[in-house]
């Protein structure tokens, strides 16, 4: 499933864009934009209230800001770095995918426990989707795309939702605070951060089934796949800790003490680092994925959420905060 995102697979359309981080703050209503070699803040963008993550577009040629509590898309040119286009009233957008094929965009209107399956070129609403659950978050898509699974936050529960159909097709429970979803490098699982249970329920992609669950920390967050999709890092909130995951084993092969209190996680396009915001503490950190040790801390505003390291390897976007095929 990661072929694409192994180091130095950049799509053509990115060529000329420069290597920048994207910090949204809820909080400040600002997005940073830091240099990654210098850890220099560049320029700071006002968005709105409440810019939750920044989502490259499916075809790598935009980036989106979403802006939950201004209820609009803010578009971002990645060469210029400057904002081209205020897209208005798409209510509540928490988070931001695409469809595997590109065909659709989906905003997740956590607000109002719905899915609004948009148009992305004209942005018009084809389909609203009321999804059978409280705070809709994260998603991720199934081998083919032909589905994908959402976690409920607030009540424990994951949603299978057919992509092209807009249909629900399944509940499954796991109890909790869910938030990240990630799929395994073969297709065949789901794993499932959780906030409430503090560790990871795998998830079969073919039958729906809980399989296992294994702890990792306090407050188990956010996901991100290593650059040669061998682990899978997550981020523990409330411990401050990140969980080193094998995907051949399902098992915690490594935890790192980072402090702070780590949310979303991008990794570096070589592999080399990790870039977290620190939810509750106004920064952003970069870890050695070699070593886990803390590189840099950077102070940035209130309330940073999903960060984007752009461009990255890989052929589209399916949209969150960066995840590629």
């Amino acid at each position: 499933m990661y072929a694409a995102i192994a180091p130095g697979n950049f799509s053509p359309t990115v060529a000329g864009d420069p290597s920048l981080v994207y910090v949204p703050n809820g909080v400040a209503g600002t997005v940073e934009v830091i240099d990654p070699r210098t850890y220099r803040i560049l320029r700071r963008l006002s968005v709105g209230s409440f810019p939750e993550h920044v989502t490259p577009s499916w075809d790598l040629k935009q980036l989106y800001v979403d802006v939950s509590a201004s209820s609009q898309l803010v578009v971002i040119n990645p060469r210029t770095t400057r904002v081209t286009r205020i897209i208005r009233r798409i209510e509540h957008p928490y988070n931001l995918y695409f469809t595997a094929d590109g065909s659709m965009a989906i905003v997740v209107a956590e607000y109002y426990n719905r899915l609004d399956f948009y148009d992305p070129h004209s942005w018009t609403l084809i389909r609203s989707v009321p999804m059978p659950c409280s705070g809709p978050d994260h998603a991720d898509f199934s081998a083919d795309g032909s589905f994908f699974l959402i976690s409920c936050e607030f009540d424990g529960r994951v949603i299978k939702v057919d992509a092209q159909r807009m249909t629900v097709l399944d509940t499954i429970q796991v109890g909790g605070l869910p938030v990240d979803i990630k799929l395994s490098p073969d297709g065949s699982l789901f794993y499932v951060a959780n906030q409430g249970t503090n560790g990871v329920s795998v998830i079969s992609a073919k039958t729906d089934r809980v399989l296992a669950f294994f702890p990792t920390g306090r407050g188990a967050h956010g996901f991100a796949v290593s650059r040669d999709a061998t682990k899978l890092y997550l981020s523990n909130r409330l411990a401050g800790t990140i969980s080193v995951i094998s995907f051949a084993t399902r098992r915690v092969i490594a935890t790192w003490d980072v402090g702070g209190t780590p949310d979303m996680i991008q990794v570096s396009p070589d592999g080399n680092r990790l870039w977290v915001s620190n939810r509750y503490s106004g920064t952003v950190s970069v870890i050695s994925t070699r070593t886990g040790k803390v590189l840099a801390v950077i102070q940035v505003g209130n309330d940073p959420h999903g960060l984007a390291f752009f461009p990255q390897p890989g052929r589209y976007s399916l949209g969150h905060n960066g995840v590629y095929r």
